[in-house]
């Protein structure tokens, strides 16, 4: 494996070329995007999108997430209306992605599309990756590059961590900077729904759309979802996860979130503060650096204290619910 650092011009030069080397070469590359590192591979390539899965560990009827360069180049491979543009010019690059009907012609492997009808597309923020994108010419199907199930990645040094030698190339801009995976929104069946909250609020895609996106998600279905992290266990740490904690047990590791601690706080065995001043944006951010620091010190237990769902909220509380569930 090779860390490709980005800090000054000429080492941005040489890891974008290596990253496209090496992703026509249908091996996998960790990506920096910024919600959460991605692994990367040729989405066009089944045996490619195939090292993903092994990879991962990850079940191969859980789809994956194709990422483009722009709009126009997402147009090539869904069917956009309306709605679906929409977000996209608002959105774009960004945290947000769209599942929509999967065009016919499109190459992106029925592997990658875990064999459905629809695709989830969606153009990323951080710069040297859309170049990298845009070069390469391809999609690049992308899911969090850790193993299924497990604490996504927020630096490069966790994807070096989770997945070792099976990464050929790791494209190291720094930490993400919003923490959680993008939101995904459904628009192929006539109604926009949402799949899984992250980086867009839910507000910001209503403001959008004119309209409330529907209440009533399709129920988790664990042999076939219909889009990334919709498995209801996922997310999850070694160490149990326990919601809500008015109290921190003896043995237990604290997530904590503003001013205000739950009792038998001081007697935690680690504290990792989302953020002490209560903000929603950097406790995202700082989610599943919690998550993995505090797994690392061997703790059994981790209570996390309550955290309001709404805006970012919403996001950070699936993902620990998901961590929180009971595990296959």
């Amino acid at each position: 494996m090779a860390v490709r650092r980005t800090e000054t011009a000429a080492q941005r030069e040489a890891a974008i070329a290596a990253a496209v080397t090496a992703l026509s070469a249908g091996h996998l590359v960790g990506l920096p995007t910024e919600t959460v590192y991605g692994l990367g591979a040729d989405a066009t390539d089944g045996r490619a999108v195939a090292a993903i899965y092994a990879a991962k560990g990850r079940p191969s009827f859980n789809p994956l997430i194709a990422h483009v360069p722009d709009l126009p180049a997402a147009e090539r491979h869904g069917v956009f209306d309306d709605r679906a543009r929409a977000l996209a010019r608002a959105f774009w690059p960004g945290p947000l992605t769209l599942v929509v009907v999967k065009r016919p012609e499109s190459p992106i492997s029925d592997l990658a599309s875990a064999g459905l009808d629809t695709i989830g597309l969606r153009v990323p923020a951080d710069a040297v990756t859309r170049e990298i994108l845009t070069r390469f010419g391809r999609p690049v199907a992308a899911p969090s590059a850790n193993r299924s199930g497990r604490v996504s990645p927020t630096r490069a040094e966790d994807v070096m961590e989770e997945l070792g030698d099976a990464v050929d190339e790791v494209i190291d801009t720094g930490p993400t900077p919003v923490g959680v995976e993008s939101t995904i929104v459904a628009l192929f069946d006539g109604r926009a729904r949402l799949l899984r909250p992250g980086g867009v609020p839910r507000e910001a895609i209503e403001a959008v759309l004119g309209e409330a996106l529907a209440d009533e998600p399709p129920p988790v279905d664990d042999a076939a979802p219909l889009a990334p992290g919709m498995l209801s266990s996922h997310y999850a740490p070694a160490a149990r996860v326990r919601l809500d904690a008015a109290s921190v047990a003896p043995g237990e590791a604290l997530i904590a979130f503003g001013p205000d601690r739950p009792a038998g706080a001081d007697h935690a065995a680690a504290i990792f503060d989302l953020s002490p001043a209560g903000d929603l944006t950097e406790a995202a951010a700082n989610l599943f650096r919690a998550l993995r620091d505090l797994d690392a010190r061997g703790v059994t237990g981790i209570a996390v204290a309550p955290i309001p769902s709404e805006g970012l909220g919403e996001a950070i509380v699936d993902r620990l619910r998901r961590a929180a569930a009971p595990r296959p």
